[in-house]
């Protein structure tokens, strides 16, 4: 079974400049002369961390990791200005013309999996192959199981505290609540919903692992923007077309494509993956049976490391500088 590889530091760190006032960071490590794959993280805003580099052969891949905007360790945290999807797009492409990469390959989980599935469907031609872990296609349906009592039906009692942190007659539209909650001039109820949909994310994701130590945490001003952050891009449901990156999966089907999804996801179930499966019959279809939403755990590394291996071999012929 195949482990993280060791800790490694980069070599190059810098903030790429965009049209606004956002500044993202991008850091490099592994090979300066190898495959070019970028790490895309999950949230919206939730960022990079060290062991994210450790999924990667750092003696055959280039490897770049970027904390999209108002994420991490890019500036401003939590701006919401100017922070859509096709906005993280575009600096994934000004990285990549400023990098002078030909081509990449895409690593996303969660939300980092959509982001490389729009991005590979907008800049096709400099896509070399993809690995999708936990995928979400950002559906309406996918939105109502997870935040419209469709988890909520396994786990009632931290659904409950998430419906109550908003006035009843707020709860017919939980997500419209908890906006006008979050932007409203009551920092008591702003730092109640940040509180609570914080404790939903992590219950879901962790499932029985889950801690419930953090109802009672302490809210800080960096958690209530994540929060802020994640409600902006849900109400507006991810800045995409319903059904979008389903419909354009025709023209990804060249790509090598490795699709890892754990069947124990309460946050993404198992039908996305199998959804995106049948739109991208091509790519390699792994279900870890025992394995849940986040990349942790035995299996889900094995897998995860496993594929980037793998992806050395499919690409081992073809250009990618």
């Amino acid at each position: 079974m195949k482990t993280l590889y060791p800790e490694l530091i980069p070599y190059h760190t810098f903030f790429l400049e965009t049209t606004s006032k956002h500044a993202v960071y991008v850091e490099l490590s592994g090979n300066a002369e190898g495959i070019p794959i970028i790490f895309l993280h999950g949230g919206p805003c939730s960022g990079t961390k060290p062991d994210h580099r450790r999924f990667f052969d750092p003696a055959h891949y280039l490897i770049i990791l970027m904390d999209q905007r108002g994420c991490g360790l890019s500036t401003p945290f939590g701006e919401l200005e100017h922070n859509t999807t096709q906005d993280l797009i575009a600096d994934m492409e000004r990285i990549r013309q400023q990098l002078n990469i030909r081509q990449w390959v895409l690593f996303g989980g969660s939300w980092g999996a959509t982001l490389a599935l729009l991005y590979a469907q907008q800049h096709t031609e400099y896509v070399s192959g993809m690995i999708i872990r936990g995928v979400f296609l950002a559906r309406q349906k996918d939105m109502a199981w997870f935040a419209n009592e469709g988890a909520g039906m396994i786990f009632p009692e931290q659904w409950q505290r998430l419906l109550h942190c908003v006035p009843e007659a707020a709860r017919t539209d939980l997500m419209q609540g908890l906006y006008t909650a979050l932007w409203s001039d009551d920092e008591l109820a702003q730092r109640r919903v940040a509180r609570e949909w914080s404790a939903w994310g992590a219950q879901v994701a962790l499932a029985q692992a889950y801690q419930a130590s953090s109802a009672t945490e302490h809210v800080t001003e960096k958690m209530l923007n994540q929060v802020r952050m994640e409600i902006h891009y849900a109400r507006q449901h991810y800045f995409i077309a319903e059904n979008q990156i389903l419909a354009q999966c025709p023209q990804l089907q060249k790509i090598p494509t490795i699709i890892i999804h754990g069947r124990l996801d309460l946050v993404c179930p198992m039908e996305a993956a199998m959804r995106l499966h049948e739109a991208l019959p091509h790519a390699e279809y792994i279900v870890l049976p025992n394995a849940g939403h986040i990349a942790q755990g035995a299996d889900m590394i094995d897998a995860l490391v496993t594929a980037t291996d793998a992806m050395l071999g499919l690409l081992a012929d073809k250009p990618t500088l």
